[in-house]
């Protein structure tokens, strides 16, 4: 059957609400990103509509929300773009446009995870998608923080789910991260769960955490050799002064990545997008944040059960992924390595299917 009229390639987009605490009334939706460098929202309609200065109502804020249906599922309609998936329960996000440096209209988006932030009593997470003429490609993330279970099931020239939080499981990813010392006050009341990196960055979590960890990886590789294998080829590595070198398809090197370096998978640790540096960093960041760089001299490994068995490790990532059902969780931005992110993706869509989590 042909598309809905509104918009290019509009994929069916169907909104479960099952969490069980709250009615469709007080679910709110919103889909913003861009298209073509410009900054969008998705209209109740289905069809795009630039970010505009003018869309700030008299609080200072927009009103981008998409109710549901009275009740049962909710049918939308998603065009083409790449951007996030929003849903906040009881209130309202406050999505405000702002002027960036260039004088063009930009979407400033929450961050649940800056206490001055105004959405940050505001119960809220997001899925993140990209959709064009290649297909639909989709994750739920808890990269930044964690707080609604989120599942997508996309069909099409598949039939994938990911996302989906076993019974009970929001509320174990609650405990387990509190049971920790360090990571206990990333907890913000029954809200949410914070990321460590913006835990570190707000003062809640130790800037030195994995350094003990991250010495002994130093240590290990100044004495033998560190295998990593990417689709590039296989690099050989030691430690060479200071520095981590890589001899391979191509010489890469790293300087000893700090604690947030490997929270973040960035800094010392980033990945440019070169087919060298960025693969061999990539993998490099999964194994910190897995603890499993000592245990395993030839990388990435792909056994879950050895990743974060170490007592310094990524207690939140580890936490997530003991809550999906699948074990994928996109639990720090490298968590895609040797696949174990909340991802999936379908070439030729006929539909999306995002589902509140109870509870």
């Amino acid at each position: 059957s042909a598309p809905a009229a509104g918009a290019a390639g509009a994929l069916p987009l169907t909104i479960v609400n099952d969490t069980g605490s709250f009615g469709n009334a007080d679910v709110h939706v919103y889909i913003v990103g861009n298209v073509d460098g410009r900054q969008v929202r998705v209209t109740p309609e289905g069809t795009v509509a630039p970010v505009s200065l003018s869309d700030n109502g008299a609080d200072g804020y927009t009103d981008y929300a998409i109710g549901l249906a009275g009740s049962g599922e909710t049918r939308l309609n998603l065009p083409h773009l790449s951007g996030r998936i929003y849903v906040s329960l009881g209130e309202k996000l406050k999505f405000k446009v702002v002027a960036d440096g260039a004088g063009n209209a930009a979407l400033q988006y929450p961050a649940g995870w800056v206490e001055s932030d105004p959405n940050y009593a505001v119960l809220h997470d997001c899925a993140e998608f990209t959709h064009n003429a290649a297909g639909m490609f989709c994750n739920t993330t808890m990269v930044d923080m964690f707080s609604v279970p989120l599942a997508i099931r996309l069909t099409g020239a598949g039939d994938r789910t990911t996302g989906t939080v076993r019974p009970g499981g929001r509320a174990a990813v609650f405990e387990a991260v509190r049971k920790v010392e360090e990571f206990a006050p990333l907890v913000v009341d029954d809200t949410r769960v914070i990321a460590p990196g913006h835990g570190l960055d707000a003062g809640l979590f130790p800037k030195d955490y994995l350094a003990p960890y991250i010495d002994e990886v130093w240590s290990t590789y100044t004495g033998r050799d560190l295998r990593i294998t990417t689709n590039a080829g296989t690099f050989t590595g030691r430690v060479r002064g200071d520095r981590l070198t890589f001899d391979g398809p191509a010489q890469v090197s790293f300087a000893k990545p700090s604690t947030r370096d490997v929270l973040f998978c960035d800094g010392n640790l980033a990945a440019p997008n070169d087919g060298t540096t960025g693969p061999v960093a990539a993998v490099l960041g999964a194994g910190f944040n897995r603890s499993t760089l000592v245990s395993s001299a030839e990388q990435p490994t792909t056994a879950p059960a050895t990743f974060y068995g170490t007592a310094l490790t990524n207690h939140y990532a580890k936490a997530v992924h003991a809550a999906t059902e699948d074990g994928r969780a996109y639990g720090f931005a490298f968590d895609d390595v040797a696949d174990f992110a909340s991802y999936i993706q379908d070439t030729a869509p006929t539909g999306i299917r995002l589902t509140l989590g109870a509870f």
